[in-house]
């Protein structure tokens, strides 16, 4: 008996027997089905259920990625209420602004370095307009035709598009020419709009959101998306949130990752709600593996989690845990994540996956193989 069918067999409820039955089978699950997997699957169940998805998609294999970030500035117009890493503009020198000169500076810093990505992705700042930013992607190409740049949420794309007076079409291929080759996940929080209204409600909306990443697509460019949970959503929320997903990659299968991204309440306007616990977290990521059939990967973001919980999420449908992050990147260390200074080098990563009995293949930003990990036996001491 496999390991599938003694889930079945040991399941004694019958709801959760019928979706085990659907997984093994390869049925997509209804909306109810993912409801009901947070609401009755205890966690043994889920991640059982998980692993055994993500080790029909990718065995073992664990992927991780050399990349920096950039953050342009936390000065920002918007005010969600979940945000402890942003400073009002009517409080701007509070906060930071880079020239394109200093953001050039960071690239620079790199030179002569196997990184493969930079990520960009900051707060939305008035001055900082779609001219500005197609110029900073013109010099980092310039510099370094063959960095892959990650870049700007919905949020900001969304005012910069209304700023220059450009639609979403328009915007996205002006940007995409120069230079923009792929989207981050961020902005997504809660889609719906009962949610959104309590904790972001002045920034763009699910349908926006959505909008952009087709139009990326369309273009023929990839992007990430993810969820943000454990605060005053419910259960079903999570999965609306979801069903959006699968439906749009459906359409378009441009989606690379599921990155969902737990709530942390300091100092922020949300510090009143607790977090959710580990056992919470490692649902998310065993439910979004099982609904979101039409991804093919699921990333937990160890600055959030921490390297033990991320090592624990590889049981649970997750088989991408980021990258090296080789800066101090402060959006979640801000807001109190178990990572105050999130930087681990590629020995570190390559170590924390074998640790726990997986594969560790480097990647690049599409998910093609940079180096395999797994194949020899590898100087951690030369890595870097």
């Amino acid at each position: 008996m496999n390991d599938i069918a003694r889930i079945i067999d040991i399941t004694k409820d019958a709801e959760l027997k019928t979706i085990a039955e659907k997984v093994s089978n390869n049925t997509r699950l209804s909306f109810d089905d993912g409801v009901m997997l947070f609401e009755k699957g205890s966690l043994p169940f889920l991640g059982a259920l998980a692993n055994f998805v993500r080790e029909k998609k990718h065995g073992d294999i664990t992927y991780f990625n050399r990349n920096f970030h950039i953050e342009p500035t936390n000065v920002c117009v918007f005010s969600c209420k979940f945000c402890s890493y942003s400073k009002l503009y009517a409080h701007k020198e509070e906060g930071w602004e880079l020239t394109v000169e200093q953001m050039m500076n960071i690239v620079k810093s790199y030179d002569g370095k196997p990184v493969t990505e930079v990520h960009i992705v900051g707060g939305v700042h008035p001055k900082m307009t779609l001219p500005f930013f197609a110029d900073l992607l013109k010099a980092i190409k310039a510099h370094r035709p063959e960095l892959h740049i990650k870049g700007f949420t919905p949020v900001e794309l969304d005012y910069m598009f209304k700023k220059a007076k450009m639609t979403v079409e328009e915007g996205m291929k002006f940007l995409h020419e120069a230079g923009l080759d792929s989207l981050p996940g961020g902005g997504a929080e809660i889609f719906h709009p009962e949610i959104r209204t309590q904790i972001c409600e002045d920034k763009v909306d699910a349908e926006g959101w959505l909008h952009i990443h087709k139009a990326a697509h369309q273009l023929g460019m990839h992007s990430n998306a993810t969820m943000l949970f454990g605060h005053v959503e419910k259960y079903w929320h999570r999965i609306d949130h979801m069903e959006r997903l699968r439906q749009l990659q459906d359409e378009t299968g441009g989606f690379n990752t599921f990155i969902p991204l737990k709530f942390r309440n300091k100092d922020n306007d949300m510090s009143n709600i607790n977090e959710c616990s580990t056992i919470e977290d490692l649902k998310v990521y065993a439910v979004g593996r099982l609904y979101l059939d039409n991804f093919n990967h699921v990333k937990a973001y160890w600055p959030m989690l921490g390297r033990q919980k991320a090592q624990l999420s590889l049981g649970f449908g997750v088989n991408d845990i980021d990258g090296t992050i080789d800066d101090t990147t402060k959006i979640y260390s801000m807001a109190g994540s178990e990572e105050q200074n999130p930087a681990m080098n590629t020995a570190e990563l390559v170590t924390l996956i074998k640790q726990v009995n997986r594969k560790p293949i480097e990647r690049d930003t599409l998910y093609n193989v940079v180096t395999d990990y797994s194949l020899k036996e590898v100087d951690l001491a030369s890595l870097n």
